[in-house]
């Protein structure tokens, strides 16, 4: 039995160089145990040195990518089910086209979970300035993932942030980026972050777009969760904006502009062609 120690930085990486050395020396899925950080116990969780990398493995384009996202997921299993997947592709290299394959499509699913996360993560954490001197402005948010996504969505802030020193800490893992430099740090608690003037202006801009004639209470939260409304300075809005909505669309039926009794039969008479 192998146990595969699993770090929760470079995740990706750690899992990737481990499954290329396991599948080169042909170790089927039933003989390994992915331990991620220490989680792994019992009779079987003992250390046991992987297999060199004896021979280059090909593995289609297609597969790498789809495990490069599901290694982020908050499953468990997703290492084994990966390898599993991995190990069954060397007998059935068109398995990644096969739609009705049950286990691709599981995978699938996570795909999409952590691409999901992903998105969520870049629309939704806030900053807040910390007020530090220096050349540099100094902000920090708290942001709560559903999957591991911090490490791979980090970057997208690097390069959208790159003026400005940052953290991002969640319970999971902290990023900070701070004079250019992207790293990773253990997770924490949330932090006593200061308010500023940007709690304000977040709930005026989303006071002025929320159009209550299109209001679909379902749809909103689909796109905007409930979980993560308690660290969204605009949340505090919602629910006086969908209380109100009925009232304001009448009042828009009401002061809406008509048109002049001359201009409305001129357009009548041309649209009949008279």
């Amino acid at each position: 039995m192998f146990t595969v120690p699993l770090p929760r930085v470079g995740t990706d990486t750690a899992w990737r160089d481990a499954a290329r050395r396991l599948l080169a020396a042909a170790i089927p899925p039933e003989d390994i145990l992915w331990d991620f950080e220490g989680t792994a116990s019992g009779l079987f969780a003992t250390q046991t040195p992987l297999p060199p990398a004896t021979r280059r493995i090909k593995v289609p384009q297609s597969y790498v990518a789809l495990a490069d996202t599901v290694v982020w997921h908050k499953d468990p299993q997703r290492f084994a089910r990966l390898y599993a997947f991995l190990w069954r592709l060397r007998y059935q290299p068109g398995l990644m086209g096969d739609r009705a394959d049950p286990d691709l499509a599981k995978l699938r699913q996570m795909e999409k979970g952590v691409q999901r996360c992903k998105h969520k993560m870049k629309a939704f954490v806030r900053f807040r300035d910390l007020r530090q001197g220096g050349a540099r402005r100094s902000f920090a948010a708290w942001f709560e993932p559903t999957h591991h996504t911090v490490e791979p969505t980090a970057p997208f802030f690097a390069r959208r942030f790159a003026d400005m020193d940052w953290m991002i800490a969640t319970p999971d893992v902290t990023a900070q980026f701070v004079d250019g430099n992207l790293s990773f740090h253990p997770g924490q608690p949330r932090p006593d972050l200061p308010e500023d003037a940007a709690e304000d202006l977040w709930g005026t801009y989303f006071c002025n777009i929320f159009n209550p004639a299109r209001l679909k209470v379902q749809a909103m939260t689909s796109e905007m969760p409930k979980k993560y409304w308690k660290n969204l300075p605009e949340a505090r809005h919602i629910a006086g904006l969908i209380a109100g909505a009925e009232a304001k669309v009448q009042q828009m039926h009401q002061t809406a502009p008509t048109l002049a009794p001359k201009r409305a039969e001129a357009i009548r008479r041309q649209l009949k062609g008279d």
